[in-house]
C-alpha cells in the first residue's frame, strides 16, 4: 500500500479520548483472509453488553462467511455498488430489531436505538482486535427479510461487511479516493447544545 492508512485515517480531536474511538473507520478494501471463529464470539459478546430498555435485547445479528449460503444471501441484497468492494469480505453479518417487548407485547420503542447501541460495540471490539467494519444502507431490506426467514415482527436494520484492511488499489477510483481521504468530523458546538442551536460548551 502506497499511504499508510492508519495515519490518514486516524481520527484527530481537541479533546482527548480512549484511542480506540479514533482508530475506528469504515474501509471498502478488505483482504481475503478468513476470521477466526474466536475472534467472531468476541467481536459479538461485546455487543451482549450493550445498554437496553427493559433488558429486552432487541438485537439480532445474522452472520455469514464468505463460501456460505447466509454470507451470499446477504451478498445478493446489496446494491450494485456495495457489491462491488463488499465482495472481497470475509464476513458479511446484518442487523435487525425486535419491534415490541416480550414482557408486554407492546411497541418497543428504543429498539433501533439499543440495536444502534450493540452495533458499536461490536465494531469497536473488532477495531480492538485488529479488525474492520463497515455499515451499509445501500440493500433491498425485503429481499434480505424473505432470502433470511426474517419474522414480521424484526425491523431489518443494517448490513454489515467485516474483515481486515486490504488495499485501496483494488477499488474504483471514486472508492479508491473515499478510502485514502482523511476523516473529519463536526465540532462539538455543532451537535452538543445547551438550547437549541445552543452550543453547551
Amino acid at each position: 500500500m502506497s499511504q499508510d492508512l492508519g495515519t490518514t485515517k486516524h481520527g484527530t480531536t481537541d479533546v482527548p479520548v480512549e484511542e480506540l474511538f479514533l482508530k475506528r473507520w469504515s474501509p471498502r478494501a478488505f483482504a481475503e483472509r478468513s476470521v477466526e471463529n474466536e475472534d467472531l464470539r468476541k467481536i459479538f459478546s461485546a455487543g451482549q453488553w450493550a445498554f437496553s430498555s427493559y433488558n429486552e435485547q432487541p438485537w439480532r445479528f445474522v452472520v455469514g462467511r464468505k463460501g456460505d449460503s447466509v454470507w451470499t444471501k446477504i451478498f445478493d441484497s446489496l446494491t450494485p455498488p456495495n457489491q462491488s468492494w463488499a465482495k472481497s469480505a470475509p464476513v458479511l453479518y446484518a442487523s435487525f430489531a425486535r419491534k415490541t417487548y416480550s414482557h408486554s407485547n407492546s411497541p418497543n420503542r428504543a429498539a433501533a436505538h439499543d440495536v444502534g447501541a450493540a452495533s458499536a460495540q461490536i465494531v469497536l471490539q473488532a477495531t480492538a482486535l485488529g479488525l474492520y467494519a463497515h455499515g451499509m444502507g445501500g440493500f433491498d431490506p425485503e429481499k434480505l427479510r424473505s432470502e433470511l426467514n426474517v419474522p414480521d415482527d424484526f425491523e431489518v436494520g443494517f448490513c454489515w461487511a467485516l474483515g481486515y484492511r486490504g488495499d485501496p488499489e483494488t477499488l474504483n477510483e471514486q472508492q479508491k479516493q473515499m478510502e485514502l481521504q482523511p476523516r473529519h468530523r463536526k465540532p462539538l458546538s455543532a451537535w452538543v447544545f445547551g438550547e437549541w442551536e445552543t452550543p453547551a460548551f
